[in-house]
């Protein structure tokens, strides 16, 4: 599963909601971080969606001319949630949402959720799970806007406090509310494991 990029972040897969959400800023929020992938020149993985905090991402992106990979399985094609076809997109039609994983793990350098649902948990849970198995190496972060993640984060600290998972897990993990920052300490974990 592991992929090189020359850069030390040349591809970052982003897990977050299909849906607006109740908060406007998020919608602003998302289609920002699309810019800033772009500007960055980062190729962005995401799920293909073309609607809610997945389809202002990938606005963002191409609106700026990035490089936009989206992976979708065919059932939400025949649902008609994916995006359209349009410049500077690259789309994967997958068979399963287990092949969409796979497919994003394999193409992205590292891991980054925003807001989001069951589905943008169950991807973060998925892919760091194989991160602690040892599947890959590649960091994960969270953007914490407004502290939006916070319950979580006290949630995997009473899990920790417990015993059932490593301390250094959970502090692995770069958080933050501000892009750059969440950008810049992804790239060093990248960097630090390709040594």
């Amino acid at each position: 599963m592991q992929r090189s990029s020359p850069r030390p972040l040349g591809s970052l897969a982003v897990f977050l909601g299909s849906r607006d959400g109740n908060d406007p800023a998020l919608l602003e929020m998302a289609y920002e971080v699309g810019a800033q992938i772009a500007e960055r020149e980062i190729e962005l993985v995401y799920g293909g969606g073309g609607s809610g905090l997945m389809g202002a991402l990938s606005r963002g992106a191409l609106d700026h001319r990035g490089r936009v990979c989206g992976v979708i399985p065919t059932f939400m094609v025949d649902r008609e949630w994916g995006r359209p076809d349009e410049p500077g997109l690259e789309m994967h039609i997958v068979d399963t949402m287990h092949q969409r994983k796979a497919v994003m793990t394999d193409r992205a350098d590292a891991f980054l959720v925003l807001p989001g649902g069951l589905g943008t948990l169950e991807e973060m849970f998925e892919v760091w799970t194989w991160q602690t198995l040892g599947l890959h190496a590649k960091p994960l972060g969270l953007l914490n806007p407004g502290g939006f993640w916070d319950p979580l984060l006290a949630m995997l600290d009473r899990i920790a406090d417990g015993a059932f998972m490593s301390r250094g897990l959970v502090q692995a993990l770069v958080v933050d509310d501000d892009l750059p920052t969440v950008l810049d300490g992804l790239a060093a974990q990248v960097v630090t494991a390709r040594r």
